[in-house]
């Protein structure tokens, strides 16, 4: 068993911590757990509203795809660090830390 915790650009939102399984997605744990993690597409990595920035664990997540890759290229400052959370599935157990960027402007699923 694995861990996550959320950090958020928006300052007004406390961090957040949760038990997370091999197999989970990023995505998967924000939505079982109420985390504002907007993703247009439902999770299927056709889009980039998913967006999050992968400050600690990058080695524990499956490896980056071409078309997630292509996606993050369309997003909103983008950065090395950026994954989508849906493709961000834990392969071993460790701590992973992201940072959700702000989503006050992406209008889609909450």
């Amino acid at each position: 068993m694995g861990k996550i915790i959320f950090h958020f650009e928006d300052k007004s939102k406390a961090s957040q911590e949760f038990e997370m399984e091999e197999g989970d997605s990023v995505l998967d744990i924000a939505e079982d757990n109420d985390v504002e993690l907007n993703h247009n597409c439902g999770g299927v990595c056709a889009c980039s509203t998913c967006q999050v920035y992968v400050e600690e664990g990058m080695d524990l997540l499956q490896e980056i795809s071409d078309k997630e890759e292509d996606f993050i290229d369309r997003a909103r400052n983008p950065k090395l660090n950026s994954r989508l959370g849906c493709q961000c599935v834990l392969e071993e157990e460790g701590t992973v830390v992201v940072t959700i960027p702000d989503q006050s402007d992406i209008i889609g699923h909450h």
